[in-house]
């Protein structure tokens, strides 16, 4: 079992998640977060004094998937987030030791779906 996270730009979810339906991974969780990547933030020049820019705003993606489901997962992501610009994003991938539903009790791969 695999954890996958993906920090994408906010305006590319839609076709991340359209992506993702294409290759039947819907079970994701999503969250609105601030970060910044090697460009720093925005820095914008006002003035003529620079301004350190603040944290951009970015979308979290946390899925949790089998074994064979991680590769198409991730091209998924790729095919969804990629612009071709800086800032587009990462993907991290972690094993994942064990899932438990709640409801049921079912563990491992079971549980996740």
């Amino acid at each position: 079992m695999k954890y996958i996270i993906a920090i994408i730009q906010p305006h590319k979810l839609d076709d991340v998640k359209n992506a993702l339906e294409e290759v039947d991974v819907n079970l994701m969780t999503v969250s609105t977060v601030l970060g910044q990547g090697r460009q720093k933030g925005i820095t914008e020049v006002y003035r003529g004094a620079k301004e350190a820019g603040g944290l951009l705003k970015k979308v979290k993606l946390e899925i949790a998937c089998n074994d064979e489901y991680m590769e198409p997962t991730i091209d998924a992501i790729i095919k969804g987030a990629r612009t071709g610009e800086v800032g587009d994003g990462k993907i991290f991938v972690m094993d994942l030791q064990n899932v438990v539903r709640i409801r049921t009790g079912e563990r491992g791969g079971r549980a996740i779906g």
